[in-house]
């Protein structure tokens, strides 16, 4: 399967997630928290974003491109996050604005 996101949306796969915690104590899966970092796959090409006068007319529609890459690793909001599951994998879609920071 071939996913390619629409609009200013960015599809992420999530890191694993910590299996122990800093002080050496082991979390069941159960308990395990959702990661909040992943790599980018694939991102769409950008959205119109409506200028506005004010009176709160429109008066024209501007694209604005995607500014997220392939292949970086980004942190994200955690309730941002939109599932998917593409070839067993799982893999998460997040709006461009949702995007905190890129972790290096």
């Amino acid at each position: 399967m071939k996913l390619t996101p629409l609009q200013d949306w960015v599809l992420v796969r999530t890191s694993e997630p910590n299996e122990k915690t800093p002080g050496g104590i082991i979390i069941p899966g159960t308990a395990q928290e959702k990661p909040e970092e992943g790599d980018v796959l694939a991102v769409g090409k950008g959205r119109f974003v409506e200028d506005k006068d004010s009176k709160e007319k429109i008066k024209k529609k501007t694209f604005v491109k995607t500014t997220v890459r392939p292949g970086e690793h980004i942190l994200y909001k955690k309730y941002a996050a939109r599932e998917v599951e593409g070839d067993g994998k799982e893999l998460v879609l997040v709006r461009e604005e949702d995007v905190l920071g890129y972790l290096v």
